[in-house]
């Protein structure tokens, strides 16, 4: 049977719906904040939600006082990008790709009568960022399909399915088929990824034995977490900017995210990446 496909009927609003699924309460912020920021400063509808509760990433802390934190850090950090953020209630490190849970991001992208899905690729170092590529890629048909979940009214359209960035080179290396600059917005995503404090200045430099680098001073560490999550544009990247910018506009980029088009989902042509990506070439 041929999967759903075709230019996908925008809201009467005009206004975009996207939703994106990240391992952990952190995750989407990193690989998609700018690009989302992007959107909401549009007046578009995006949604993160962590798939675990992030009630394993601490030294220190108990398992439930850590999920309380971080979705409090979620909240926040919500607050300052412009979009809604859900956790779901699946311990950090045990995420399998289940019926339960598939059927838990089937009914999320439902609910949000999403246009454009964006999730991990299959292929990662960490278990739940795996799982979570598993599971979006299993929600990818059976989003339009009635019988499946019928108390989630199915989706009449297939929203386009993307992968974030990341470095992995097996089994496949990323393919940046889409690239966005967030030049203009790279301040409001560090502020966003800064108020997940339990994990850019406690876990993580604890887990990565470089604890000793992270400042004292609140503004300090602002500054030390932009330095450090500010990226070269690869050759790859620069022709996909090139691609969708020019070149002119291109070579002005400092700052930018980029995604792969996954298969399972409507294969859109340029004119759809456009209009779904309606930042590109501005």
């Amino acid at each position: 049977m041929p999967r759903p496909s075709g230019l996908h009927a925008q809201a009467a609003d005009g206004k975009l719906r996207i939703i994106m699924f990240g391992g952990h309460p952190d995750d989407c912020d990193q690989k998609g904040g700018g690009t989302a920021a992007l959107w909401a400063k549009m007046g578009h509808a995006v949604k993160f939600v962590s798939v675990t509760n992030g009630d394993a990433g601490h030294q220190n802390m108990k398992a439930p006082e850590l999920a309380k934190r971080r979705y409090e850090e979620t909240q926040e950090c919500a607050r300052r990008l412009g979009v809604s953020y859900d956790v779901l209630d699946n311990h950090d490190g045990l995420l399998v790709p289940s019926l339960d849970v598939r059927l838990q991001i089937i009914k999320k992208i439902r609910e949000w009568n999403a246009d454009v899905v964006l999730a991990p690729r299959p292929n990662d170092y960490h278990p739940d960022h795996r799982y979570t590529g598993v599971l979006v890629q299993d929600a990818a048909y059976m989003v339009a399909v009635p019988l499946i979940m019928p108390e989630a009214p199915a989706l009449k359209k297939n929203p386009v399915f993307l992968y974030f960035q990341d470095h992995f080179q097996r089994p496949n290396p990323f393919r940046p088929d889409i690239s966005v600059d967030i030049t203009s917005v790279f301040d409001q995503k560090i502020q966003c990824i800064d108020a997940h404090e339990s994990q850019m200045y406690e876990w993580l430099p604890w887990i990565g034995h470089y604890a000793d680098q992270v400042p004292a001073d609140k503004a300090d560490r602002v500054k030390w977490l932009t330095k450090r999550l500010s990226r070269p544009i690869d050759a790859k990247i620069k022709a996909t900017l090139v691609k969708w910018y020019g070149s002119s506009r291109a070579g002005q980029v400092r700052h930018a995210e980029s995604f792969e088009i996954c298969e399972y989902g409507s294969q859109p042509n340029a004119e759809e990446i456009k209009r779904l990506f309606p930042m590109l070439g501005k």
